[in-house]
């Protein structure tokens, strides 16, 4: 499996490459899609692309930990985390990649 990790940079290439703006306007548009998919996000709003997946955030409640370590009981506070769940397509497409 390749290691190879897709950057803004990358994005906004392929918006070059694929639509035609010109590389300042193509990094600005990935620039804005990025951060309005961020701020919905903060706001604690779902972030559903079709055929891609939905992020969301998840509000954890506080709970006890263990340090497995020591065996030490660990208060761990309440926090939102960051979700996502692919789509169906996106699931069969990753998985139809694996079989190559």
């Amino acid at each position: 499996m390749s290691e190879k990790t897709i950057t803004r940079m990358d994005l906004s290439e392929a918006v070059f490459r694929e639509v035609g703006l010109s590389r300042n306007d193509s990094a600005q548009l990935v620039e804005t899609v990025l951060s309005h998919m961020s701020d919905a996000l903060v706001r604690g709003e779902q972030v559903k692309i079709s055929s891609f997946g939905t992020f969301s955030v998840r509000e954890k409640s506080a709970r006890v930990g263990r340090n497995p370590k020591t065996g030490e009981e660990v208060p761990i506070n309440p926090r939102r985390v960051l979700t996502f769940r692919p789509s169906h397509l996106m699931k069969d497409r990753v998985a139809d990649g694996n079989k190559s």
